[in-house]
């Protein structure tokens, strides 16, 4: 019963701090993570609940894959595979820089990995005040930040997958490379006709939501072949969105299962989150979470920007790009949990990403309109 009141409190706190954040014009998330930060002073999570987060986990990542656009991503596919590829690059080469002087080296890997995802959400908001979503530059950071969370998935998937292996050489990574490489084959090739055929026979049978029950069995299921392959399961989960996106159900599938997420699974996701945060910690990592929180801004605007510039942009679209694909928020969280949870990064980084998240997120509006000032 002291679970069920627990659960209780962290969905009522996510709704309440959620609407609060919203009202004054940031993301939600960020209010149901200062939820939890609330609760974790005079609470602890349990195993019970951490399961239920877990679950948010990959809820989340399947959400993200079946709302990726892959038909947008192919209309713009050049300048948006070098905008993504080059700022990925360039995310993980300087969060690990940053990382190196202050951690042991597999966590400074870690810490490059988490900082590659963007979460163009708030981007996109500026982007639809400005009227400016539909043009070249907008589109392309829609297309830039598909191609960024796969590739950002990757990196943490071969990354957590060496690191789980117990040392790094060359025959390791071409094994993991191999796997995954599979993995994409198999889902992006194989994976829609095998969806299409499976849910349009599940979808006969004359049961309520049968076609949403079976879309979070093979999500679950996959994600847990990842784990088992050494892989990380959010790869699964992510992938079963992207197959079921490609499919006629796509529509059914993500508004059922987002009711399902956004009711329950994914606020308390955002709320453990946030009680995991060691307050004594802050004061420690204050100049790491500093100089992280600046490689994450500069490592976009840079890396990004050139990768916009080298696909034909002039100077300042190229900048637009560059602070477009600032933000980071929910999938670099739960990347994070993923890592945390394979227990080879410690629970202090959450108080550095968070930073981080709180930080770029804010930053993003102002200056963007800046740069459309410009």
């Amino acid at each position: 019963m002291e679970t069920l009141i627990m659960l209780a409190l962290m969905l009522a706190m996510a709704k309440l701090l959620g609407w609060v954040f919203e009202k004054i014009g940031q993301p939600v998330v960020l209010g149901q993570i200062l939820g939890g930060l609330i609760i974790g002073v005079f609470a602890e999570s349990n195993e019970t609940i951490r399961e239920f987060s877990n679950l948010g986990v990959l809820l989340l990542l399947f959400l993200a894959g079946i709302e990726s656009d892959l038909q947008e991503f192919r209309r713009v596919g050049r300048p948006s595979i070098l905008v993504a590829g080059i700022g990925v690059l360039f995310s993980f080469i300087l969060g690990f820089l940053v990382a190196y002087p202050f951690v042991e080296f597999h966590e400074a890997l870690l810490y490059g990995a988490i900082m590659t995802p963007t979460s163009v959400s708030i981007t996109v908001r500026v982007l639809m005040e400005l009227r400016r979503l539909r043009t070249r530059e907008g589109t392309t950071i829609l297309a830039a930040a598909v191609v960024d969370d796969v590739l950002g998935i990757l990196v943490l998937t071969v990354i957590i997958s060496l690191l789980r292996e117990g040392s790094i050489d060359y025959r390791t990574i071409v094994e993991i490379l191999v796997e995954v490489s599979g993995f994409l084959a198999i889902f992006l090739y194989l994976g829609p006709v095998f969806a299409e055929k499976a849910f349009k026979r599940i979808s006969h049978i004359d049961l309520p939501e049968s076609t949403t029950a079976f879309a979070i069995v093979f999500l679950i299921l996959f994600a847990y072949m990842a784990e088992h392959l050494n892989l990380a399961s959010i790869l699964g989960a992510y992938m079963v969105g992207l197959t079921i996106g490609q499919t006629s159900y796509k529509k059914q599938v993500e508004d059922h299962v987002s009711i399902l997420g956004y009711s329950l699974f994914i606020p308390i996701f955002f709320v453990e989150v946030g009680m995991r945060i060691e307050l004594s910690y802050i004061r420690y990592a204050s100049l790491f979470a500093v100089l992280y929180t600046i490689m994450a801004v500069v490592s976009k605007i840079a890396g990004c920007g050139l990768g916009a510039y080298l696909a034909g942009f002039d100077f300042k679209a190229s900048l637009r790009i560059g602070i477009g694909m600032i933000p980071r928020l929910g999938v670099e969280l739960a990347m994070l949990t993923i890592a945390l949870s394979s227990g080879i990064i410690g629970s202090e980084a959450l108080t550095i990403a968070i930073f981080m998240v709180f930080v770029t997120t804010i930053l993003t509006p102002p200056l963007l309109k800046w740069a459309y000032k410009r």
